[in-house]
């Protein structure tokens, strides 16, 4: 009676043990009538599948380390002139550097409304942004993955200190995670009777 139990709890792991190849997730701002729920890499135009199958390798790095608690995780609007979380909110301490999750180029340092913003493009419609941060580097500077590339301040979220990370695929929004965590989803396999 227990090795079903024991079988059953297997098979309920996460996606993250498994190894069993599934999408990326993407949100697209487009309205095209699907819901805030992302959608697979495969409904995008053929240039967010780059980001895909990038995130399916889990090639960048943390941006914080060690690796952060998420305070708030991805959380895209139905439609894109809607409130939503169009990226993730890692804890940090005082003080915490911010290192680039991957190679490529600032594309963007100043102030967004209110807080200090860095962008960093990645190449292949891949841009990471990071706020608030305090960043000494400029527009066009060449960053290796793992780089310094700012301090975090205080200022994103109310309650506790936060770094705000978004990516965007294009134009589209996608889940910061799916390129450090493997994210696909778990697959339930039927119990096999004796052999």
């Amino acid at each position: 009676m227990k090795a079903p139990i024991l079988l059953a709890a297997l098979l309920l792991l996460p996606a993250s043990v498994a190894s069993i190849p599934g999408p990326a997730l993407h949100y697209s701002g487009a309205g095209n009538g699907q819901s805030s729920a992302a959608r697979p890499a495969g409904n995008q135009q053929a240039s967010t599948t780059t980001g895909g199958a990038a995130g399916a390798r889990l090639s960048w790095l943390w941006p914080l380390a060690p690796r952060p608690p998420v305070l708030r995780g991805f959380d895209p609007p139905p439609r894109p002139w809607l409130s939503g979380h169009r990226g993730v909110d890692l804890d940090f301490a005082a003080g915490t550097q911010v290192r680039s999750p991957a190679a490529g180029t600032v594309s963007f340092v100043g102030a967004v409304v209110d807080r200090p913003v860095i962008t960093i493009d990645h190449g292949n419609g891949l841009r990471s942004s990071f706020e608030p941060v305090d960043s000494r580097l400029a527009e066009g500077s060449t960053v290796a993955a793992g780089q310094v590339i700012g301090t975090v301040l205080p200022g994103h979220c109310v309650a506790a200190q936060c770094l705000h990370w978004g990516v965007r695929d294009g134009e589209d929004y996608v889940n910061p995670l799916q390129f450090v965590l493997d994210l696909r989803p778990s697959i339930l396999l039927p119990l096999r009777g004796p052999p």
